[in-house]
């Protein structure tokens, strides 16, 4: 049989880095995988890596959608938005009842929706799966997060769980729920993704700028946190960038790197939809916060001739209060994934997904950017209490959170000393101490808004809604 006869078990969309990876990916773990991309030098390049007759490139999508078997499996993995939908919409006039098609892309959910309705109307199945691990992640095994019928997840189920990153012999992937559940999933678990990446960026700031570490310091410092607590991919990482060489320079390349932060808009999602659904996610909104700041390079650099602060000088051990820091960083990261997870149970909730945090826990634990230790225990925290509202309410996590407050304390209140910015760590702070409160001052803003705009309020000793003439001077 030559190849063009040759049925094949799944077609990909997009032959980019993450499209060509996941294609050798599955084609090293035995499935058939054909692949078709507008730009003829993206197949050429497959064509080439592949090299075998597991991975077939193909010149135009007639050919391309008649190489695979049937009920046909198209997956792309093109740019979230227009793109998408402009791919939808050339293989709608080709595709027959029962094909499916899989957006591997960063979609946002709403997007998500609205595909999975269309599609649905014209007996076409759809899923969209989010995809966690970059460039290694897609070639040597992602984090998987799926979402769709049931019955479009089975056609490819096998296909996945032999791509996926593997943990204790467990795949990290599971069907997740109906419609975007997946790229739900996925947008927190990006979410959740930006407030670690500011959190560990304001420990840098501190060290850098306060404490006087240097690279190599740096460099050790958080080699030696991903070696306790806070062993995580993000950690790990933090600790290999500060010892990579910039050729040019032969400096460091860390020091050469322009400092404003780009961002493709999940972490905006997340705010987004945790505000429609009135779930706080303060480190996460922070986060974003500062990434847009981060964009304002001019207007900074003409501020920092204006505005004046305190010029921070450290006394203290430096031993002694990187030990703090490790335990500052382990409460903030926690605090933002109690967040993250608080929001994925509220919209499970509001969106019929009917997710199981343990599933979505044991997939996030390899192959994904935010793959960690404390991953395990989330685990078990949920696997214990199934209705746990918040992972703070757990014994585990709350014991660590209530021993390392104070220190928290205390860095919060030496970095607004220092004039240095920590509005991720404050922020975390701040969501534990607004959270443990029993009683919060929101009366009085029911009063404020019953006063100006008679949006009533609600006592404390009888039922009901009430409002007052309130006495105006």
């Amino acid at each position: 049989m030559n190849q063009s006869e040759k049925k094949y078990d799944l077609g990909m969309i997009g032959l980019g880095v993450m499209g060509r990876n996941l294609v050798l990916n599955m084609a090293d773990e035995g499935y058939t995988v054909a692949g078709f991309d507008k730009d003829e030098d993206k197949v050429e390049a497959l064509k080439k890596e592949a090299a075998n007759d597991k991975v077939f490139g193909a010149k135009n999508l007639e050919e391309f959608l008649k190489s695979l078997k049937k009920p046909r499996a198209v997956m792309m993995l093109v740019p979230a938005g227009d793109p998408v939908d402009s791919v939808i919409a050339e293989l709608l006039p080709h595709l027959e009842k029962d094909d499916i098609i899989i957006d591997g892309g960063n979609s946002h959910f709403v997007d998500t929706e609205r595909h999975f309705k269309q599609l649905s109307h014209k007996g076409i199945q759809f899923i969209g799966v989010g995809i966690s691990g970059g460039e290694e992640g897609a070639r040597h095994g992602p984090s998987m997060m799926p979402g769709g019928t049931e019955k479009a997840y089975r056609r490819v189920k096998d296909i996945f769980e032999a791509a996926a990153a593997k943990v204790k012999g467990e795949p990290c992937v599971t069907y997740l729920g109906p419609k975007s559940a997946g790229h739900y999933v996925k947008m927190v678990h990006n979410g959740i993704e930006y407030g670690i990446m500011q959190l560990i960026s304001e420990t840098y700031h501190i060290f850098k700028k306060v404490v006087g570490l240097n690279d190599d310091e740096l460099h050790q410092v958080y080699k030696k946190w991903n070696e306790g607590d806070l062993q995580s991919y993000l950690v790990e990482i933090t600790s290999a960038i500060f010892s990579q060489v910039d050729p040019k320079t032969s400096g460091r390349l860390i020091d050469v790197i322009l400092d404003e932060a780009k961002q493709k808009g999940t972490g905006k999602w997340t705010s987004q939809d945790a505000m429609e659904l009135q779930v706080p996610v303060p480190t996460i909104d922070a986060a974003v916060s500062m990434r847009d700041l981060s964009g304002y390079k001019d207007e900074r650099e003409k501020a920092e001739k204006i505005l004046k602060g305190p010029d921070p000088s450290f006394g203290g051990n430096r031993d002694d209060f990187i030990a703090k820091m490790e335990g500052i960083l382990y409460f903030s990261m926690i605090a933002t994934y109690a967040q993250g997870f608080s929001l994925l149970r509220r919209a499970s909730e509001k969106y019929n997904y009917n997710l199981d945090l343990v599933a979505v826990a044991r997939i996030w634990r390899g192959g994904c950017i935010i793959r960690s230790v404390l991953l395990d225990e989330f685990m078990k925290a949920f696997r214990k209490n199934p209705s746990l509202e918040n992972l703070l309410l757990d014994s585990h996590f709350s014991d660590i959170m209530m021993k390392n407050q104070d220190m928290v304390r205390v860095v919060v209140r030496q970095a607004a000393e220092w004039g240095i910015p920590v509005p991720g760590l404050m922020a975390s702070l701040g969501y534990y101490d607004a959270y443990r409160r029993a009683w919060l001052p929101a009366n009085l803003i029911q009063a404020q808004r019953d006063y100006f705009g008679s949006h009533t309020y609600e006592r404390i000793d009888e039922k009901g809604t009430f409002h007052t003439q309130w006495n105006k001077e």
